[in-house]
């Protein structure tokens, strides 16, 4: 037997750290359960009796029939699968991503004689048809491994996608309040005559996660092992609301899983599990699943208002012919805004298609009144509430949200419409931007600056333009440009979009690389024709690490259904927010469509998975 992975062989050792957290690998789980985990949780995951015990708990509980059709789901090197097997329930497999545990599994199974079916896959997404198992079983504290909860809601519902209707989960997961209160900061064990296990362990900055690490030294080889990983601490209530979210119901605590070690060491996550089932409840007749028709009311800008705008008529051609697709669905449109009052005072409608992000009478600071207005009225709408439409407004006051939520962002200042002096940067280039604004409006080649001379022409120009706007005054950021999109609702229905980088390469050096206003709207202009856009190639771990940051900031500023944030990296590599877009551009050819169509969503899809967004937010799917 091999005694660590070859990766881990060559792992250096860490020294002392300070936040655990911030070495936590997002996909820790792929290296971890080898043979070195099997020595250090052998008290529990090697312990023949206790898992007989626990499978007495768990036949107490689900009353099986030796003829169900049973899924043992993370089931590691097969320790139920097989006692259940044995217990005379052959129609049960068991699925696991490590290769390392599966192989260990077929070949106990093999050894025994046992003809158990064993495979290797991902739980969020199972190899399996719909309605295919009478029960799935989590078991073991095999749950709450990924980053975000979004993945646990994932497995949830792949799960309840295979189960028959009417079928049963059997979770068996730590208890997250005990572990809150009860985890030991330091321990240490040998775990036989030559391996000696040492750990340390901390709760996430928002106490959602038990950060560990664990460090092997070997009596001879000395480190052999320095990993660190995470996992979701659910309590009770928090289990129930996941679990009702992704559609199950009749959920039952039945007891908790107490257990000593024989060791009378450390069992971390293992000591104390909550044992719970949870229904299924579907119906087992052939239906469409969209057998209610919703009615949609799409609100647009006022097109009367851009008649002479051809891009804007063939968004809204495209848009029209997107819709028209979508089964299930009756729609109508709203794009005169001189009657609005009228037609919103007479609406019937289940949902309106919140897409006037040009704002009342295509004025952009105008937008948080349409929402504003369909609430006064308590007609359903997708998208984001009038005043978080009102903070993203303003770039400034976004950016100093963000910071308080420890998100980088470039060092800025404002200078105000009244101003009659300010101070002039000391380090550039710096980039002129209005604070308040939608589109790139004011945003041109111009606005990046390298001297104090170019500067002062920049903001004249600006004030000149706009005089009422502050002027925003950036560090103008070099390195990658990336936006991110999300579509859905926290916390846990919801989908991070591939991350699109805008690639500036084939611009003339003369040219600052931003994305502004010549960008999106002179179709002449070079910026126009020679800027792209193409999926970026980050580190897993600083994806995963945006992807916190941003979750936390959809969170706080109270982002619905839909956004998109706009990123770019310092010299040194820290990726800075620029700018937070709820509703944003819904065009046929924009950046949310680009990176829709990179996790192979369609127009039609995209759109859609908007509007279910926002349905299922209302309670009405």
């Amino acid at each position: 037997m091999r005694e660590f992975t070859k990766e881990k062989k060559f792992r250096k050792f860490k020294g002392r750290i300070e936040s655990l957290e911030d070495f936590v690998s997002p996909e820790w789980w792929k290296y971890i359960f080898d043979s070195i985990y099997l020595k250090t949780d052998a008290d529990v995951v090697m312990d023949d009796e206790l898992t007989e015990k626990e499978v007495d708990i768990f036949l107490e509980i689900l009353k099986l029939k030796k003829d169900d059709r049973i899924l043992d789901l993370a089931c590691g090197q097969g320790r139920h699968t097989i006692e259940f097997y044995k217990r005379g329930y052959r129609e049960i497999e068991g699925i696991d991503l490590s290769e390392y545990l599966i192989n260990k599994a077929k070949q106990k199974a093999k050894k025994e004689g046992l003809k158990i079916k064993f495979r290797k896959g991902d739980a969020r997404n199972l190899p399996y048809k719909d309605n295919t198992f009478d029960y799935v079983m989590i078991l073991g504290n095999s749950f709450g491994y990924f980053s975000n909860a979004s993945d646990d809601y994932k497995v949830l519902r792949e799960v309840y996608k295979v189960l028959k209707p009417y079928g049963t989960l059997l979770l068996d997961i730590a208890d997250g309040d005990y572990v809150r209160n009860h985890y030991k900061p330091y321990t240490w064990e040998w775990i036989d005559d030559k391996y000696v296990v040492l750990r340390e362990r901390q709760l996430s900055h928002d106490k959602r996660l038990l950060i560990s690490r664990e460090i092997v030294i070997h009596a001879q080889k000395g480190v052999v092992v320095d990993q660190i990983y995470s996992e979701r601490l659910y309590s009770q209530l928090e289990i129930e609301e996941i679990l009702k979210s992704a559609g199950f119901k009749n959920i039952s605590f039945h007891t908790n899983l107490i257990l000593q070690s024989k060791r009378n060491m450390d069992l971390g996550m293992m000591e104390n599990r909550i044992v719970l089932t949870a229904i299924a409840p579907k119906e087992n007749i052939k239906i469409s699943p969209k057998v209610k028709v919703f009615n949609i009311c799409v609100l647009l800008g006022d097109t009367n208002l851009k008649m002479d705008n051809e891009y804007e008529i063939e968004a809204i051609r495209q848009l029209k012919i997107a819709l028209q697709k979508l089964e299930g669905y009756k729609f109508s449109y709203i794009e005169n805004h001189k009657s609005l009052f009228y037609d919103f005072g007479n609406l019937k409608t289940d949902l309106v298609f919140n897409l006037c992000d040009d704002g009342y009478n295509n004025n952009a600071k105008m937008e948080l009144h349409i929402p504003a207005l369909l609430e006064v009225l308590n007609i359903p709408y997708t998208g984001s509430p009038p005043h978080t439409l009102a903070v993203c407004y303003d770039k400034s006051l976004v950016k100093a949200i963000a910071n308080s939520l420890g998100i980088p962002t470039p060092n800025e200042y404002l200078i105000m419409p009244e101003d009659t002096t300010y101070n002039i940067p000391t380090n550039f280039p710096v980039i002129l931007k209005p604070n308040f604004g939608d589109g790139s409006e004011g945003i041109y080649k111009d606005s990046v600056v390298y001297n104090s001379i170019e500067f002062t022409e920049a903001l004249n120009r600006l004030r000149k333009e706009m005089p009422t706007t502050p002027i925003l005054v950036e560090e103008f950021l070099t390195g990658d440009e990336i936006s991110i999109g999300i579509i859905g609702n926290l916390p846990y229905d919801f989908e991070i979009l591939p991350i699109l980088k805008i690639d500036y390469s084939e611009l003339p050096d003369d040219l600052p690389p931003i994305c502004g206003y010549e960008a999106k709207w002179d179709f002449n202009s070079i910026y126009y024709k020679k800027i792209k856009y193409v999926p970026a190639e980050l580190d897993k771990e600083v994806e995963e690490k945006l992807y916190d940051m941003l979750l936390k900031l959809y969170h706080r500023l109270d982002l619905r259904d839909y956004a998109r944030f706009d990123i770019r990296f310092s010299a040194d590599g820290t990726p800075k927010l620029l700018e937070v877009n709820p509703n944003p551009g819904w065009s046929w050819d924009g950046k949310l469509k680009i990176m829709s169509e990179w996790k192979n969503m369609d127009y039609s899809e995209m759109l859609e998975k908007i509007i279910r967004s926002s349905l299922k937010r209302y309670n009405m799917i």
